[in-house]
């Protein structure tokens, strides 16, 4: 059965991603923090950044997929949306 994905709602995918891309922050940032502790010098960045960089992440996910929401929207008014097959199990 094909289906056609015609509108995004822009605010519940950018809350949505904003969550993953803050999941997904966490260990990139935990693995920057282990690296960082044996490289020589004094200025590691700290606590700051592991707490900076997944709010960075989440809001800029935010934004630019409240973004991309909106542009496909748009543009699936124009040239029809995505379709797909599924099929009943």
């Amino acid at each position: 059965m094909k289906k056609t994905i015609t509108s995004i709602d822009p605010l519940s995918a950018a809350k949505v991603m904003a969550l993953l891309y803050f999941i997904i922050s966490i260990p990139l940032v935990l693995i920057m923090a282990v690296v960082s502790m044996f490289t020589p010098g004094e200025n590691h960045g700290g606590i700051a950044m592991i707490i900076i960089i997944p709010i960075f992440y989440a809001v800029f996910g935010f934004i630019f997929t409240l973004i991309g929401a909106w542009l496909y929207n748009v543009i699936a008014r124009m040239v029809g949306g995505i379709q797909y097959t599924s099929e009943e199990v």
